[in-house]
């Protein structure tokens, strides 16, 4: 920061007096140091609201462990972050502590609540997509009730969302990969993309199905409109690596969409992680 203000004097002295120079590194030290940590919390949120209420595109959601963040004098664990991100700016949004890595999922609607959801579309990240504690309301007693709320309430708020789906769901996600797997299930596949880069070469191929009443029968998902797979094939000069990634849609995304929004929350998500994790 004290590089910037020395680099960019000439644009501060637009509105600021600077009459004995930019600050210093000592100055900014001093200056975080008296700063009450909550109320600036509670300040950035309140000015950060203004660019929430413009949130268009793609919002993706992800959990973050900031590096260094361990305390090891006084043995405090690692801080975790929940965090989004408006895709096409790269404008990072309001980030929330979280007791611990699971606790991400009971921070992300108090994140949400920040934002303006209206005609966005939610991505989150598949860890906080776990399981926790099941709530009775649901068939099975498996749709979770922070997860089922989390749905809900992006719904609610006039936003989309794409749901990843992980092996430790348990019947859901069985549930979509069996379908998929089925020769006589009626699904759309788009032309596969093809990148390169970092010395590899991927292709991912998305799926998509709008025949979901049968999911809805066992699991009455809120909002649920369509599922939908990404296949992912990673080649390098050494070896090739194939995944698949299922997802809860509550719009009828086209694959072709739906690859688009999958490859998004990937980008946002690395943007995510270099920016809490850097030095």
């Amino acid at each position: 920061m004290a590089a910037f203000a020395v680099a960019n004097g000439p644009f501060l002295r637009g509105f600021l007096k600077l009459e004995n120079g930019p600050p210093r590194h000592d100055t900014f030290s001093r200056l975080f140091r008296l700063l009450d940590p909550e109320q600036f919390r509670a300040v950035f949120q309140r000015f950060m609201a203004r660019f929430a209420e413009a949130v268009q595109g793609v919002v993706a959601i992800d959990g973050n462990v900031p590096r260094r963040s361990f305390d090891r004098a006084s043995g405090k664990s690692a801080s975790h972050m929940v965090s989004a991100q408006e895709r096409e700016p790269h404008l990072a949004l309001a980030p929330i502590a979280a007791d611990a890595k699971s606790n991400e999922i009971t921070a992300v609607p108090e994140l949400l609540e920040m934002l303006s959801l209206m005609g966005t579309i939610v991505t989150v990240d598949a860890l906080i997509c776990q399981r926790d504690i099941p709530s009775s309301g649901y068939s099975n007693g498996f749709v979770v009730g922070t997860l089922a709320s989390l749905a809900q309430k992006i719904v609610d708020q006039g936003g989309d969302y794409v749901l990843a789906l992980k092996g430790n769901q348990g019947t859901p996600h069985d549930d979509v990969v069996r379908y998929f797997d089925d020769p006589a299930s009626n699904i759309t596949t788009a032309t596969p993309v093809v990148e390169g880069d970092h010395g590899r070469i991927e292709t991912r191929t998305a799926t998509v199905s709008t025949d979901i009443k049968w999911l809805q029968d066992n699991h009455q998902w809120p909002g649920l409109t369509a599922i939908a797979k990404v296949d992912r094939t990673r080649e390098t000069k050494t070896k090739t690596t194939t995944e698949t990634a299922c997802y809860l849609l509550s719009a009828a995304l086209s694959p072709k969409r739906g690859n688009e929004v999958a490859r998004s929350h990937w980008g946002a998500e690395s943007r995510l992680h270099w920016g809490l994790m850097s030095p």
